[in-house]
């Protein structure tokens, strides 16, 4: 019975001495209020809820202090309905804040445990109110049970217009697969006026050229585009055929990029549309081509043939021969079609001979056609055999009805470009060739510039070729 009271005794006192110890030492060491930690349970990847994080009650941020109340303090997993006291930013900061995952303090100023983001199928977490608000009310979607924005297809790429998948197909870019890719530059529109102001791409586009040898080479671009569609000037009767719509001429200023050509300023004041035929032994030739197709001109290459009195008339070194093998004639064409680059296709200098010898021709046009191009005979030769070999192969063919000043004797251009609208009214379209001769080119200006009160349209060579193609 006496040991009994001894050991009641005993406990009694230990009860008494510890709870007067924490009445006197409620604090840390330091003097420093205690932090209270919060467990947060982590939330498992794919789970379908949100991080357990209760939103603090009002009430509960009125409760007292332990030291106010003189109760215990609580333990560090205290229930989340009990608000622990906040500590100043500047305690806070003193304190050790390398918390194991799960685990943060109550004080809204101290680090808090990183939250996961909701990953497929997850409902976003719901926001959690800070100490003294309530909790914010939950999104729409979230309260009416719907499918989460998670699990909301991606946003698609923009799709691309009806008229911006248009324009594509009339500059011959195939339409892409999936996001569009940058490519060339699209073709201009052609302006109400076929005179109008119309800004060319610049040449060269990098999908049109093969390097060779020689120097850039035009290609067909893997995507099926052509240099006589990307490099030609836009217009909107390339489209009618035949005698459809009304009469249309097309002039192609020839002799130019020659030892013995004008100066390039003999072109100033030509009406845009017309054509421009540079041959392959000037200097700057890169240089003149991009100034005339900065000023809305087409540009085709003049390659020289052999004419029936070569060598004595000589158009010149690299000229295609009838007495050479096809080999031989294909470096030389590939060298001439070398010096520059932008052009919609080949015309001849000179060529009688050359031109009426099949054999000889037939494998210089297959190039030109494998090559993206248009050829345009200048109508010299009589006996040419172009017109029969680019019906067989396919080729974007046209022969120019009239020469004006292309050779030795000077006609009258005034009756020549009327034979010229009158080829036009018949057939729907006609080309004439005309040499660039300063006198010969004022002319022609001041003739163009009365087109459109006799009713005919005045559209660059690319124009009546496309045309007749589709005729």
């Amino acid at each position: 019975m006496k040991a009994l009271a001894v050991a009641a005794g005993i406990v009694f006192w230990t009860l008494v001495l510890g709870v007067a110890w924490l009445a006197f030492f409620p604090a840390s060491e330091s003097g420093e209020a205690v932090a209270i930690l919060q467990i947060e349970p982590a939330t498992a990847p794919g789970a379908g809820g949100a991080p357990a994080t209760a939103a603090q009650s009002p009430d509960a941020a009125e409760a007292q202090s332990p030291e106010e109340s003189g109760e215990p303090a609580a333990e560090a997993t205290a229930p989340p309905d009990a608000t622990p006291p906040s500590a100043p930013a500047e305690q806070a900061a003193k304190q050790n804040t390398d918390f194991p995952p799960g685990f943060a303090p109550t004080d809204p100023s101290a680090p808090q445990a990183p939250v996961a983001e909701p990953g497929p199928g997850q409902m976003a977490p719901t926001p959690q109110a800070a100490p003294g608000e309530s909790a914010p009310p939950a999104a729409p979607e979230q309260q009416q049970g719907a499918a989460p924005a998670a699990e909301e297809p991606a946003a698609a790429e923009p799709a691309a217009q009806p008229e911006e998948k248009q324009a594509a197909l009339e500059n011959g870019a195939a339409p892409p697969a999936g996001a569009a890719k940058p490519a060339s530059p699209p073709l201009p529109a052609p302006s109400e006026s076929e005179t109008g102001s119309v800004t060319l791409p610049e040449a060269p586009v990098a999908e049109l050229v093969e390097e060779s040898q020689y120097g850039p080479l035009p290609k067909v671009a893997s995507d099926g585009r052509r240099p006589v569609e990307v490099y030609a000037r836009p217009s909107k009767y390339a489209s009618v055929s035949g005698t459809a719509g009304p009469a249309r001429v097309a002039v192609l200023v020839v002799g130019l990029g020659l030892p013995d050509s004008p100066p390039g300023d003999v072109l100033k004041g030509l009406p845009p549309p017309v054509s421009i035929a540079y041959g392959a032994y000037g200097r700057s030739l890169q240089d003149a081509v991009t100034r005339a197709r900065a000023n809305g001109h087409e540009v085709l290459l003049q390659v020289p043939l052999e004419p029936e009195d070569y060598p004595k008339v000589d158009p010149g070194p690299h000229t295609l021969l009838t007495t050479l093998p096809p080999e031989e004639n294909m470096k030389r064409l590939q060298w001439l079609m070398s010096r520059y680059t932008g052009y919609v296709g080949i015309t001849n200098q000179m060529g009688a001979k050359f031109e009426a010898t099949q054999d000889s021709l037939a494998p210089v046009l297959e190039e030109v056609k494998s090559r993206g191009l248009l050829f345009v005979d200048d109508g010299s030769t009589p006996a040419s055999t172009a017109g029969q070999i680019a019906t067989t192969i396919g080729l974007d063919y046209s022969v120019a009805s009239v020469q004006i000043d292309v050779g030795p004797q000077t006609g009258d251009v005034a009756k020549q470009l009327a034979k010229l609208e009158a080829a036009a009214k018949e057939r729907g379209a006609a080309i004439a060739v005309v040499k660039a001769k300063p006198a010969t080119i004022k002319q022609l200006a001041e003739w163009a510039s009365k087109l459109e009160g006799k009713g005919i349209v005045l559209v660059p060579v690319s124009a009546v070729v496309r045309s007749q193609r589709q005729s």
